[in-house]
């Protein structure tokens, strides 16, 4: 089995690649930022900054040599960051958060289906967050223009990030539509839940990691009036992750979206959002322009 996969290195995609490489005949490549990566065997780096579009379109070129005529089996989209202001920007010019979340793993999913093996699978890390119903600050419109090109009045922070999830919902979906029934390809999109270590925000500090175990009773006990406050570890985020991605746990017919509640695997319908034909459609136009694609 061949594994393509971003965000490995750390958190819940670091778990999932120790589940990966665990398995026989199985080899990952993983997107990294920087060299001298030290991953289990089984694993092979290769330079990566989703920040770059230029960046993407190497790493894609490098794995596709590698594999030559072997086709990849799950090409698993994890990486993420959460930025506490809009003011950075790609490589290209775009607000770095949206386009690290969105449009980098956007042109992945683009670049290699050509490269997915018939019955393959795509799975996108997302958010409940991208959903208001579920997290008060969930985007409650989807304005493309404001989040590649924000103002002062733009989200930023955890509303930004939302945002970001509610386009990697779409992208998951947009997939689906697109090469679902006509390659046999599985898409999923997964929500791990709250996940207090990870480096979703950076690199924690000592007293960070010595708080989150102190809190993390507060969070039980909200998350039983609030399910998706419940704080729930990387161990068990990238297990979940592992299993949607090599099949071993398959969503229903006709399920797309992946939640991990209070520690469950469960399949609920996306946002209100995602679920709108239009916005799906518009973030694909729109995308495949701002990368350079034909839609």
């Amino acid at each position: 089995m061949i594994i393509v996969m971003t965000g490995a290195t750390a958190g819940i995609g670091a778990e999932a690649l120790n589940h990966f490489t665990k398995l026989k005949d199985t080899k990952v490549y993983v997107g990294a930022r920087g060299s001298g990566r030290v991953l289990p065997e089984g694993a092979e780096a290769f330079s990566l900054d989703l920040s770059s579009l230029k960046s993407v379109r190497s790493f894609a070129d490098t794995v596709k040599h590698r594999l030559g005529n072997t086709k990849i089996d799950v090409l698993a989209l994890n990486a993420g960051i959460q930025a506490a202001n809009n003011q950075a920007r790609s490589e290209e010019g775009f607000e770095l958060t949206f386009a690290t979340n969105h449009l980098a793993h956007y042109l992945l999913a683009r670049l290699f289906e050509p490269n997915l093996a018939e019955g393959g699978r795509i799975i996108i890390t997302t958010s409940d967050a991208h959903d208001p119903d579920v997290i008060s600050f969930g985007p409650k419109t989807l304005n493309i223009d404001e989040l590649r090109h924000p103002t002062a009045h733009s989200p930023k922070g955890m509303a930004l990030y939302a945002a970001t999830k509610l386009c990697n919902m779409l992208t998951a979906l947009s997939l689906e539509k697109e090469f679902g029934a006509l390659k046999n390809l599985d898409v999923i999109a997964f929500n791990p839940g709250l996940t207090g270590d990870t480096s979703l925000m950076g690199k924690q500090s000592a007293i960070l990691k010595l708080l989150i175990p102190a809190i993390r009773p507060l969070f039980y006990l909200i998350s039983l009036f609030k399910p998706a406050f419940f704080m729930g570890t990387a161990k068990r985020s990238g297990e979940v992750l592992a299993e949607l991605a090599i099949g071993k746990v398959v969503p229903p017919a006709d399920k797309i979206y992946a939640s991990l509640v209070r520690g469950k695997l469960t399949f609920p319908d996306p946002s209100k959002l995602a679920q709108s034909d239009f916005n799906r459609d518009l973030l694909w136009n729109e995308s495949a322009n701002m990368v350079g694609l034909p839609a």
